[in-house]
């Protein structure tokens, strides 16, 4: 391709689709969409694996259902459900029109002469857009373990983002009639681990679950969504069910809990995590800290009430606090280890796994014979888009984007920097982030489509902030910023607290999403938008 365009969305999740929705919806005829991947769906193109599904409602976690006229069929929604969803938002704004595939953005200059960008990839197109919006996500990159040998075994593996149902037979609902007669290895027991170990443990011949850290495993309860409550569903009902999730799970006060889950009724363990709001209190944060110990011991005794070995039991008993790591939730995986054919390998007296051989996975002395190995090992955090170095950036006198943050990111309101017109970023630096990230990207989406509304009828050439708000949105960030390091650093290692080394948060707004996006709305409706429009 070597024509141009007004607009550019890199990534095809969630963040993308809504980005491209609001941007149709300000009147931009000609967006174009770049993925990787061969569709839209993001983490749900890739992530196919038996029993995936959400952890976050779907009538909250899925979003536009009103304007899509959709009702989800589960309370917790399969993963073909959501990336079905992903594309009837597609269809609905007419996405498809103009994609891009399989293609890798390579690179993006500005060109100040003609205000555009300029944009390469790794298909060998050379093409220009006015706007370019990067929606790259943070959990992209599948991780796999530093395991010594893992490239000298010789049987079959690969990882759940990746899964190979030719090889086990089956699909998302189960069914790996394939695995019949073969002995198979499972490593990782995070959330992924959680929702695929049943349906390995139903087909394979013995499954081996390697952990390193029992996680915390709540009850589910999923179930269909009533086709008469949704019958009875009003006008603006998604978007006061997503404010209502978001208020309570973020530590604020409503009325009415409508969602009334394992999310909503632990609200106040996850306030520090997820706000780094510390309650001066003491008598409330002792509070906190019974409530914690009540909630990880109600965890324990279900693991007891479930397990009928009390020696895997008690391996299965996470031992630190809540939020300490991502919870789980499922109504089946306890009771995978009553099977005969399953063995938990405590991996955690040897430091994890010890090596692999050509035929085995190896800890300590003790050698497991398998002839797969499933890697459920998650993702390189924040690895994507312009930090991981991959997709350069050059803005006005080639100046690198990440030059320009060399000593930290430097943005207004996490959205777009100086010398950088016309350039967006979603996500949650310098911005906010939640439980459901989904809401987040939305209000994203929503102001990014907005600014560029504004512009288009104003007529005018860029959007960019001045240096000077750089520098006051990175004082407001400095000052609010969450303050849990403690916390973090006394938990076991996970994604959460950078495998062990958490490091001060200073790249988000303290004060959480709610709040947030009040002050995106604030600064839109007070007329701050003529300070950008250039």
């Amino acid at each position: 391709m070597t024509d141009r365009v007004e607009a550019v969305v890199i990534g095809g999740g969630f963040g993308g689709l809504l980005t491209g929705a609001r941007l149709r919806e300000a009147g931009v005829q000609q967006i174009r969409m770049i993925d990787e991947g061969g569709d839209f769906g993001g983490t749900w193109y890739w992530n196919r694996y038996p029993g995936i599904h959400c952890d976050i409602e779907s009538t909250v976690y899925l979003p536009l259902l009103e304007e899509v006229g959709y009702v989800p069929q589960w309370r917790y929604a399969p993963g073909e459900e959501i990336r079905q969803h992903a594309i009837a938002i597609a269809r609905k704004f007419d996405l498809y029109s103009d994609t891009m595939f399989h293609t890798r953005v390579t690179g993006l200059t500005w060109d100040e002469e003609n205000a555009e960008w300029r944009v390469t990839t790794d298909r060998g197109d050379h093409f220009r857009s006015r706007y370019v919006v990067i929606s790259s996500g943070t959990l992209t990159q599948p991780k796999l373990p530093g395991i010594p040998g893992i490239e000298d075994y010789r049987g079959h593996t690969f990882h759940t983002s990746r899964w190979d149902y030719g090889y086990t037979g089956g699909d998302q609902t189960g069914g790996l009639e394939k695995l019949a007669g073969r002995k198979v290895a499972v490593v990782g027991t995070g959330a992924t681990g959680v929702q695929v170990i049943p349906h390995l443990a139903r087909d394979a011949e013995h499954l081996y679950v390697f952990q390193r850290t029992p996680s915390s495993v709540d009850v589910r309860d999923n179930r269909p969504i009533d086709p008469r409550w949704a019958a009875s569903l009003q006008p603006g009902w998604q978007r006061e069910r997503m404010e209502n999730f978001l208020t309570i799970v973020t530590g604020g006060h409503a009325d009415v809990d409508m969602i009334d889950d394992r999310w909503t009724s632990t609200a106040k363990l996850q306030r520090q995590m997820l706000t780094g709001s510390v309650d001066t209190n003491i008598c409330a944060e002792d509070l906190d800290e019974m409530a914690d110990f009540r909630k990880m011991d109600e965890i324990r005794e279900r693991i007891d009430a479930v397990v009928q070995d009390r020696a895997v039991a008690e391996i299965l008993k996470p031992w630190y606090r809540y939020m300490c790591k991502r919870p789980t939730f499922s109504d089946f995986y306890l009771e995978t280890f009553n099977r005969p054919a399953v063995t938990l390998v405590d991996t955690a007296d040897h430091g994890g796994i010890t090596r692999m051989t050509a035929s085995s996975v190896v800890v300590g002395e003790q050698e497991y014979e398998v002839d797969c190995v499933i890697f459920a090992t998650g993702f390189e955090v924040g690895i994507s888009g312009v930090l991981s170095g991959t997709l350069p950036v050059a803005g006005r006198g080639g100046m690198p984007l990440l030059g320009h943050w060399r000593n930290g990111p430097r943005t207004l309101h996490g959205f777009y920097s100086h010398g950088f017109p016309n350039l967006f970023h979603l996500g949650s630096l310098q911005n906010a982030a939640a439980v459901n990230f989904v809401h987040v990207l939305q209000e994203q989406a929503t102001h990014i489509g907005a600014l560029v509304g504004e512009a288009e009828n104003r007529g005018a050439r860029w959007i960019e902030p001045t240096a000077e708000a750089e520098e006051d949105w990175a004082a407001t960030i400095f000052r609010t910023a969450p303050k849990n390091f403690a916390f973090q650093s006394e938990c076991t290692p996970g994604y959460y607290n950078g495998e062990g080394n958490p490091r001060p948060v200073n790249f988000m707004y303290g004060p959480g999403p709610v709040a947030f996006h009040e002050l995106l709305r604030t600064w839109r409706a007070d007329g701050h938008m003529d300070e950008v429009l250039r």
